[in-house]
């Protein structure tokens, strides 16, 4: 009897899903829309505007052909003929927020991966998650987001086209290529640039080949982030870094324009003992900055020089609210969005945190009374949560918990929804068309019940997410990834 051979197989069955394989519909939209007519308007509602100002109450929005139309106030406004009128007593209209540290990968089994006998060979792995992250982004109100690094970028180039083709849900996506990394990276998905020249390279081909961003990583050398930093400036791009061989004022004298986390976990300079190039090991950064104030002069000095050479900073503070012993546990939406692997891998590492351990929480609270005196001097801070560290941050979720966490800060819930939207429309050279709520912009916008500006935890209670004026349902977005996290 002849058995068939395995490549046939194989080849049968990649034929089989190359001609039906796709999950999405060619409009991969349209299950997910509760708002579909092109022309709406939205009355009684008040309007959060993305500038801090002060919120407009009882007014009326119209949206018309992907675009905000008009706004101002109900008793005055006119309603086009044609247009789809929605009464939202109640409720508030919010820019869509513009996420500046995100990605389609996440971590779902660190536990698993340090605990197991091989322990981390042939270094840690994180897995992409191209389907549950765009929906669930867009669900919590995502609307444009930077991904700010790249674990698997073909995967990311064919989201975004999807996405523009109106063949998958999610937020218009401003693609960062693979990280730039140098030597004696932990993570076996990145390469390992050899020097500067190879950075011109790499630079040049992933630009080349649609990524709109770069982002310089841990081990990269200050002659490699100098090479790094003209290659993309050259291209007319921007650049940010996640740094610790290079100090940050290294990174600012190189051209940087924006550092991700802060400071407090990023910044090396103050680590006693340290080598010029290298990436200190252990506690040492942490211990560097522990006993340290914003009102040192050395921290009010890399604040002026950070605002005088125009260096943005992404605030982040999701991800390191993990590290705290005694910080809330995730909320129920985001245990169910989660795989069973990764819920059970984020529960083990909470559970082992030491509540005695005083210092993660003196780093956090250093951290944002650093982002908010560098605001007050006048920097410019985005806004995003990384949902990486230890699981417990997911996409759009994180996104929002930022926001809250700002507010914990000591920014007012206006300055907060600032940095989430204008600033970061702002830094992406997009606050022409979008970040803030007026006329002719796009019409990229939340709906929430309740009132943000008075209590910032009404920002999760979404009830319609408008993209390019097409109005979806976020109860729809996140019940179709109920239990995706980590694995699609």
């Amino acid at each position: 009897m002849r058995t068939t051979p395995r490549w046939l197989l194989t080849a049968t069955a990649l034929g089989l899903w190359s001609a039906g394989g796709h999950a999405e519909p060619v409009d991969g939209n349209a299950a997910y829309l509760s708002i579909r007519a092109t022309s709406v308007a939205l009355r009684h509602v008040a309007v959060i505007d993305g500038t801090g100002e002060a919120v407009r109450t009882d007014q009326t929005v119209i949206i018309a052909d992907g675009r905000i139309a008009a706004v101002g106030p109900a008793a005055t406004t006119t309603i086009p003929a044609g247009a789809e009128a929605h009464d939202y007593p109640d409720h508030a209209v919010v820019p869509g927020l513009v996420g500046m540290h995100d990605h389609l990968f996440y971590t779902a089994s660190r536990d698993a991966q340090r605990n197991s006998p091989a322990g981390l060979e042939p270094g840690f792995v994180v897995n992409e998650i191209p389907f549950s992250a765009p929906r669930l982004y867009l669900a919590a109100g995502v609307t444009t987001l930077r991904t700010t690094g790249s674990l698997e970028p073909y995967t990311d180039l064919k989201v975004r086209s999807r996405i523009e083709a109106g063949a998958m849900p999610g937020p218009h996506l401003d693609l960062t290529a693979p990280y730039l990394e140098g030597r004696g990276t932990i993570f076996a998905q990145m390469h390992e640039l050899s020097g500067p020249d190879e950075a011109e390279k790499f630079i040049g081909y992933w630009a080349a080949v649609g990524m709109t961003s770069f982002k310089a990583y841990m081990y990269l050398t200050r002659a490699e982030l100098t090479a790094a930093v003209v290659a993309v400036h050259r291209r007319g791009l921007r650049i940010t870094g996640h740094l610790c061989a290079v100090t940050w004022p290294e990174a600012i004298a190189a051209g940087i324009d924006d550092l991700e986390h802060g400071p407090v976990y990023t910044d090396t300079e103050f680590v006693a003992g340290r080598q010029p190039d290298e990436c200190p090991a252990g506690k040492s950064l942490a211990a560097s900055w522990a006993q340290r104030t914003v009102s040192d002069p050395e921290v009010a000095r890399l604040i002026h020089s950070l605002i005088e050479h125009h260096v943005a900073v992404t605030s982040t503070l999701p991800v390191f609210e993990l590290t705290v012993p005694g910080r809330p546990m995730m909320q129920r939406r985001a245990l169910d969005s989660m795989s069973t692997a990764a819920r059970d891998s984020y529960l083990t590492y909470k559970a082992q945190l030491d509540p005695k351990d005083a210092t993660p929480a003196k780093l956090f609270r250093l951290e944002m009374d650093f982002e908010r005196a560098f605001v007050a001097a006048g920097g410019l801070l985005l806004a995003g949560p990384d949902p990486t560290g230890a699981g417990g941050v997911l996409p759009g979720f994180g996104d929002q918990r930022e926001i809250e966490l700002l507010v914990e800060a000591g920014f007012t819930p206006l300055e907060a929804i600032r940095i989430g939207t204008q600033n970061g429309a702002r830094f992406l050279g997009r606050d022409h068309d979008i970040g803030t709520i007026a006329p002719g912009k796009r019409a990229d916008l939340i709906l929430v019940r309740g009132d943000p500006s008075a209590h910032v935890e009404d920002l999760e209670n979404i009830a319609v997410v408008f993209k390019d004026g097409q109005g979806y349902d976020p109860g729809r977005l996140i019940e179709a990834v109920r239990g995706q996290v980590g694995i699609r």
